[in-house]
Formats: structure tokens, sequence, C-alpha cells
């Protein structure tokens, strides 16, 4: 297994996920340092095609203090295992061990932009996770090995997350989906669950907002299978997501609403949430105000 035993500074403090690509660097650098300020445990950032999530990674905790730094995802097709196993392992050994490596199979689309093709994903992620278990590192050890999640959302894949990894990094998933992969991870996988939020009280206002945010997925296949299994269904996906799409995936409301969503999947089995800020167009990236109140919804 990778990783076993507990991610630092993950629990039970909830993070942050923005992705910060379109962000220039020194933005998302004080975004990030306002994250750690707020009190938040941790700063997740996805990877498309832009910048390169490891050396990313690296300035934004050259940046910070005590924020833990994970990616979230990074994608097994981006690198070979050997390069992510010596690039997780040189950001925790200098970081002090703040680096979290969340790994994840991507999607069709953007596999293939980089010119391979997409295999199964269960036998992809296994291959991979062992080959990185495998691998030689010649150089100085970090204080201790790497914390490594996976992005789990189907049975086989939570199964691996919880016998081959630290455990799983899942998003879009409701509380039940939640309960569900506490239940198949046994008790002592790490499981944290990314949370669209949007601090916004208007039905209409708010549902705007949260289906520009799960455009992108509803445009992936795989991603509907899942949600059927949750309970959702072809009706679901119609123009843009049903409003039963939007309010069981995206938390929405005032703050005492996002702190019970946040409570229903820690009573589910989560140990972290990380929470997903969705903007209203025109927006660049979370302010103070809105921080602050997530950070009072969390109990940070």
């Amino acid at each position: 297994m990778l990783s076993s035993g507990k991610a630092p500074g993950l629990s039970p403090s909830p993070g942050i996920w923005f992705h910060t690509d379109h962000l220039p660097a020194r933005d998302a650098a004080a975004l990030a340092r306002s994250v750690e300020r707020h009190g938040f445990s941790a700063f997740w950032f996805g990877e498309g095609l832009g910048r390169d999530p490891l050396a990313h990674a690296a300035y934004l905790l050259s940046q910070t203090e005590r924020l833990v730094i994970g990616t979230g995802i990074a994608s097994i097709y981006s690198r070979d295992p050997q390069a992510m196993m010596g690039g997780a392992n040189t950001l925790a050994e200098q970081s002090g061990g703040r680096f979290i490596l969340g790994l994840g199979v991507s999607t069709p689309p953007l596999v293939e932009a980089r010119g391979h093709s997409f295999a199964p994903p269960v036998p992809a992620m296994r291959s991979y996770l062992r080959a990185m278990q495998a691998c030689h590192y010649g150089s100085c050890p970090p204080p201790q090995p790497v914390p490594v999640v996976i992005a789990a959302l189907g049975p086989q894949m939570i199964k691996l997350a919880g016998q081959e990894a630290l455990g799983a990094y899942p998003c879009n998933v409701t509380p039940e989906f939640t309960a569900q992969a506490r239940s198949a991870m046994g008790p002592d996988a790490l499981l944290g669950i990314q949370q669209k939020v949007v601090l916004e009280t208007s039905p209409s206002r708010a549902r705007e907002i949260g289906r520009a945010g799960l455009a992108l997925y509803l445009a992936v296949p795989h991603q509907r299978k899942h949600w059927e299994r949750m309970g959702f269904d072809e009706s679901d996906f119609l123009n843009g997501g049903s409003h039963r799409l939007v309010d069981g995936l995206v938390a929405w409301g005032n703050t005492e609403a996002i702190r019970a969503s946040i409570r229903a999947h820690l009573d589910a089995g989560a140990n972290h949430v990380c929470l997903e800020p969705l903007l209203p167009q025109g927006e660049a990236m979370p302010g103070e105000e809105l921080l602050e109140a997530l950070a009072y919804s969390a109990g940070v």
C-alpha cells in the first residue's frame, strides 16, 4: 500500500479546492495565503492542459507556511510512475511533509488531447499505483511517506483506494455516496470529499451558478454513469441539470446551510471535506469575504 497512516494536517479542518490555471501566479499564491490565513487545512487544485501541477505545488508551498497543498487531481497519463513518485517525494521533503498527492484517470477528452488512449480506469490505476510502489527513489526522503489518494467514484475504484492507497478523494457526490464509500473502504482509509458550494440564498441564482459548475461533468458519459449509481437518471441530465441534481451535488444557501452540508458528509464517514466555491460569472477567485464566510460555515 502507498502511504499508510493519516495525511498530516487534513483532519478535522476542511480545505479549499480552486482551479488556478486562469490566475496569474501571484494571484494563485495570494489565494493560497488567504486560505491559510482563514484557518483551512489544505488547498487543492486540479490539472488540465495548463500548468504542471507538481511545479505549481512547489510554488504554492514556497508561498505558504502551514498549509497542506494537494493535487486534486494529477492525471496518471501526464507523467510516468517514476516521475510522479520522484516529484511527490521532492515536494514532501522540501516542504516538511506538507504535500498530498491526489491521482486520477482524468477524462477521455483530456487524456486523448495528450495523445494517449483512455484505458479501463481500474486496471490502469492499479498498475500505476503498483509501479509507483516499486519505484526507487535515490534522494533524501521526505519526513514520512507521501500521502496518496485517488479520485474514486465506482465501487471497484473505491475498493482499490482502500487497498492500495491512503484513501479516496471523490467529487460531485452525495452524503449517501460518502456513507457507502466509508463502508466499502473500512474505518481507517482517508475519505476526503470535494464539495461544490454556492453562498447564495436565491434558489434560481444559486442553481444557475451550480449548473455552470457542473457543466463540464455533465458532458462526460462516465460521470453520468456514476451519478446514475447515486440514484439520478437521464431526466436529471437534461437542460443543464435538474433541480434535484444541482441540489444533490451543490451545497447552496447561507452559512448555516453550507455548515449542514459539511456536517452531512462528516456524519456519513468523511474525515476531510474540501469546499469548492463556485463563483458568479465575471469573478476570478474567492475574495476575503467569501473565504471568511466559508471558514465560519466550516467551523475553522
